[in-house]
């Protein structure tokens, strides 16, 4: 038997399976095939192409500029290096929000040429026609409510959102719409704790968090910050395991300081 055939895939009836047994999930973002690699061993659960490659790939400011075909690049990559975690690509904006002809078009991209399990979508009532037309013609479909990052300069704040009753109440209605779509899961971002366990707790289909509090069915972190890659973003809701940064430019310094000095290479490692 083939090693790959013994891997049990990771699918959105597994993420289900999870909420219903009450096992947390695991989601880290990669933009890259050898990162995927690294993320899918580690045993995360899912795997994220987020539009976030926009900023700590490419370094703009918000996610907004990334192209359609820049995403589909980036799935590809991941896609090549999972073998057992469900790989979720986000759509960039500007592919979906309009006209629902164009979010199908573009959804059927990133699964034919992108390879990706399922796609996510940012927004609830006002993206629903769109969604509506993407899960009929059988593609799954990741939600993301709260703070949503392709609307920045309508919100005009990374703050945390819906802290008023008004947009905790049309956030609750949103994800009950999104379940009723047929959405096999939801991302909440940087709402409060409280709001988020509600959602959690009104909906059969599992709710992933970032800055979110602890009860959420799942967790999802940006990898680049996870790792300590990125000095200048330190959000409260971000636990960094490692410091990569210091490390990554310590090294390169002691490369430069050994080249510099005639110490590498040395007779060893010369032919």
């Amino acid at each position: 038997m083939s090693v790959h055939s013994e891997i049990k895939r990771v699918t959105t009836e597994t993420l289900r399976k999870m909420k219903f047994d009450k096992e947390k999930i695991t989601m880290l973002t990669a933009y890259d095939f050898t990162t995927a690699k690294m993320v899918d061993a580690g045993g995360v659960d899912a795997v994220l192409v987020g539009d976030s490659a926009a900023n700590v790939m490419a370094g703009h400011e918000t996610t907004l500029p990334i192209t359609l075909d820049q995403m589909i690049y980036h799935t590809q990559c991941v896609v090549r290096g999972v073998e057992r975690a469900l790989v979720v690509a986000d759509l960039p904006f500007g592919t979906y929000q309009s006209n629902p002809k164009k979010a199908l078009k573009s959804s059927v991209r990133m699964m034919k040429e992108g390879g990706a399990h399922a796609v996510k979508l940012e927004g609830g009532k006002e993206i629903s026609r769109s969604l509506e037309k993407i899960i009929n013609a059988g593609i799954p479909v990741m939600g993301h409510l709260g703070l949503t990052p392709q609307s920045i300069y309508q919100f005009g704040t990374y703050k945390v959102r819906a802290k008023e009753d008004e947009e905790a109440e049309k956030l609750i209605s949103d994800a009950k719409l999104l379940e009723e779509l047929g959405c096999f899961a939801l991302v909440l971002e940087k709402i409060p704790a409280n709001l988020a366990k509600k959602v959690s707790e009104s909906v059969a289909i599992p709710t992933i968090g970032i800055g979110a509090g602890q009860d959420c069915d799942g967790q999802v972190l940006v990898y680049h910050d996870m790792v300590g890659m990125n000095k200048g973003f330190s959000p409260k809701f971000l636990r960094r395991y490692l410091d990569l940064h210091t490390e990554i430019t310590g090294a390169v310094s002691q490369y430069v300081r050994d080249v510099k000095d005639a110490n590498f290479p040395n007779t060893n490692e010369s032919y």
